[in-house]
């Protein structure tokens, strides 16, 4: 029991459970764009997440010199660097627009990780604007780079999923601000630090409400796409309203992390 501890602790903590999310967002861009046979961004984005991911969590630390190098930051270290490479590969296969733009989303991660200025703190210790960088390079990388690279024109229904892509990670990450209330410095001002624990439930499930009510804007209204999305707006809004301070680090690590592969899921059944 001891050893799927370990292993399971080292999917999460190595970043390839967050970067399956990631990588099942692409893939929900390639269905509603009718996107096929790309699996460079989707590959891209995969190893892209271990390796920012990592690089954040772990960076701050080892500059901190909070950090041993156990066996499992070892591997952690090893899998980034191997990951790195295949960034690279996939990197050189996707358009120029494409390579351009997630160039922009990598400056926009490494502000938010790295001190630029002297004496000032990186983006992430910013009051008030983790979450929503956060969004933004999760709509840049899962939805406007899978459309740059496939010289998909942009309409209005790329706009309203953009949007739509954007209230889904808020709402997420209002989970992880939640679940991190505690141990979250007093000077980040994340959304529960302002407004309390019980007011930013209220606000990310009034803001379900346009996640799902924008699907009826687009274009071609998908009935199939409409079913899979109230499924997951319940998923996310019993998360939401069950999330507390004392709740173990798997409940937003691992199944808070797990709603969009369970929404790809949701689409290959349907």
């Amino acid at each position: 029991m001891r050893f799927f501890k370990l292993i399971f602790d080292l999917y999460i903590n190595s970043s390839i459970h967050v970067a399956l999310s990631c990588y099942a967002l692409v893939r929900m861009t390639h269905y509603m764009f009718h996107i096929l046979d790309d699996d460079s961004v989707a590959n891209f984005a995969f190893f892209g997440t271990i390796v920012g991911y990592n690089f954040v969590k772990y960076d701050a630390l080892a500059r901190a010199k909070k950090i041993q190098m156990r066996k499992e930051l070892k591997a952690i270290v090893l899998f980034s660097l191997c990951s790195v490479i295949l960034v690279g590969y996939y990197f050189f296969k996707l358009e120029r627009v494409t390579q351009i733009t997630a160039l922009i989303f990598l400056s926009i991660t490494l502000l938010y990780t790295l001190p630029f200025f002297p004496n000032r703190k990186n983006a992430r210790n910013w009051a008030g604007v983790k979450i929503y960088i956060v969004s933004l390079c999760w709509v840049g990388v899962t939805l406007v780079l899978p459309i740059l690279d496939a010289g998909i024109s942009i309409t209005m229904d790329f706009y309203l999923k953009c949007m739509q892509r954007f209230v889904l990670i808020f709402v997420l990450v209002l989970i992880f601000e939640i679940i991190d209330l505690a141990k979250d410095d007093v000077h980040l001002k994340t959304v529960p630090q302002q407004i309390g624990v019980k007011r930013t439930k209220i606000l990310g499930l009034l803001l379900l409400n346009p996640f799902y009510f924008l699907e009826f804007f687009k274009s071609v209204l998908d009935k199939n796409q409409l079913i899979i999305n109230l499924i997951l707006v319940l998923m996310i809004g019993l998360f939401l309203l069950f999330a507390n301070e004392k709740r173990s680090k798997y409940y937003t690590s691992f199944w808070v992390e797990s709603i969009p592969i369970v929404w790809w899921l949701l689409l290959l059944i349907f």
